[in-house]
C-alpha cells in the first residue's frame, strides 16, 4: 500500500492508494500504534473520495526526521576527504559498533515532493544526499519508506565535525516524499537508488547505489535512533548515502534534483 499527503479545503488529508481516508486519520495517529498489523486495515477504512489538492510531504508536525551517517562506504570515503581536521573521525565510525545518528529537520519544516530546497548563503560546497528514509512506529517497528533527500553543506562540515548541525539543518534542507510505500525492514534490503542533478535542461551529474551496499542494517539504525528517545508518534530516519558528487561539484540556484528510489521519484528545485 502507498500513502500520500495533500491539501484540501478541510486541511492536510491522508490518502492510500489515491483514495482519501477519513478526516483524523493521519501517520501520527497510525504510528501510535503497535506492529504493523493495523496498517494492513486501511484499505478498509478508505473512502471513496480521490485527492485532488496539492501533494503534500508525507510527514505530520509530530514526527521528526532524523539522519544517519557513514553507512556506506563511499560516504566514509567522502566525508574523510572533505575534512581537513579530523579525517580519521569518520574512519572511526565506520567500523564502530555505534552508529553516527543525528537530528535532521522537524515534520513542519520538511519539504515534498516538487517543493523547493535550498543552499546555505554562507556556503561554497553543497550536495544532495539521496537516501532511504525508514518510516518507524512508536514501538520501533519500521513500517514503511520514502525518499529522502538529505541536503548538505560540505564545506561546513569538512570545516569542523563539530559544525555538523549547521550543515544538515537550516530551511529547506531536508525533502521526503513523494509518498510513504508501506513494506518491512526485510523487503528493503536490496533496492536500487538513482540520482540525477538537472543544470540548464541539461545533466550536469548521475549516480546509483543500492541499499545492499549499506554497512548497517535497518533495523540496527531504528533501534539505535529509539535506544534512549521516545518518539510517540513514531520518526523518519535517513539511512545514509552512497551516491556522492565528485569533489568539484556543488550544487547551483535552479537545478533540478531528481532520486528514485525503486521505481519512487521525489523530485525538487533548488534555491
Amino acid at each position: 500500500m502507498y500513502l500520500t499527503r495533500h491539501n484540501s479545503s478541510a486541511g492536510p488529508r491522508w490518502a492510500v492508494d489515491d483514495k482519501l481516508l477519513p478526516v483524523g486519520v493521519t501517520l501520527s495517529s497510525l504510528l501510535a500504534l503497535p506492529d504493523r498489523a493495523p496498517l494492513s486495515l486501511l484499505a478498509e477504512l478508505a473512502t471513496d473520495e480521490e485527492p485532488s489538492g496539492e501533494l503534500l510531504a508525507p510527514v505530520d508536525a509530530h514526527q521528526e526526521i532524523w539522519g544517519s551517517g557513514v553507512t556506506y562506504l563511499r560516504s566514509r570515503d567522502a566525508r574523510k576527504a572533505e575534512s581537513e581536521t579530523a579525517a580519521d573521525v569518520y574512519e572511526k565510525v565506520y567500523d564502530a559498533a555505534r552508529p553516527e545518528i543525528f537530528f535532521k529537520q522537524v515534520g513542519w519544516r520538511t519539504v515534498g515532493h516538487g517543493q523547493p530546497v535550498r543552499v546555505r548563503a554562507d556556503t561554497t560546497w553543497n550536495v544532495p544526499e539521496p537516501e532511504l528514509c525508514l518510516v518507524i512506529n512508536a514501538d520501533c517497528t519500521i513500517v514503511g519508506y520514502t525518499v529522502g533527500n538529505d541536503m548538505s553543506s560540505r564545506d561546513i562540515e569538512g570545516e569542523n565535525p563539530l559544525y555538523l548541525p549547521q550543515a544538515k539543518t537550516y530551511d529547506g534542507s531536508a525533502a521526503v516524499g513523494p509518498g510513504i510505500r508501506l513494506a518491512s525492514a526485510d523487503a528493503l534490503t536490496d533496492l536500487a537508488i538513482g540520482l540525477t542533478i538537472e543544470r540548464n535542461g541539461a545533466l550536469a551529474f548521475a549516480g546509483e547505489t543500492a541499499t545492499s551496499q549499506m554497512k548497517r542494517g535497518f533495523p540496527e539504525l531504528a533501534a539505535y535512533l529509539m535506544r534512549e528517545l521516545a518518539f510517540p508518534y513514531g520518526a523518519l530516519l535517513m539511512t545514509g548515502t552512497g551516491i556522492v558528487p565528485p569533489d568539484e561539484f556543488t550544487l547551483q540556484r535552479g537545478d533540478v534534483v531528481k532520486i528514485t528510489i525503486a521505481g519512487m521519484t521525489l523530485e525538487n528545485p533548488v534555491l
